[in-house]
C-alpha cells in the first residue's frame, strides 16, 4: 500500500508540473499568435494539458482507492 502512495504522489507532482508547463507555454508571445491566428493551441501545449491532467487525476483516484480499500 505504501507503493502505492508513492506512485499517487509521484503522478500527483508529475501532472501538477506537466500543467505548469501548459500554462508557461500557452502564455507565451508565439503560443498566443498560433491561438489567435488558428483557434487553437500548439500540438506541444495540447499534449501537455492532457497528459498533465490525466496524471493528476490518475495521482487523486489512487490516492481515494488507497484509502477506500483500508476501510
Amino acid at each position: 500500500m505504501i507503493n502505492n502512495r508513492i506512485l499517487a504522489i509521484v503522478l500527483l507532482v508529475v501532472g501538477g508540473l506537466l500543467l505548469f508547463f501548459a500554462y508557461q507555454a500557452s502564455e507565451s508571445l508565439g503560443e498566443q499568435v498560433t491561438e489567435a491566428v488558428t483557434g487553437r493551441f500548439t500540438d506541444s501545449t495540447t499534449w501537455f494539458l492532457i497528459l498533465g491532467a490525466a496524471s493528476a487525476m490518475a495521482g487523486v483516484w489512487l490516492l481515494l482507492m488507497g484509502k477506500s480499500a483500508h476501510n
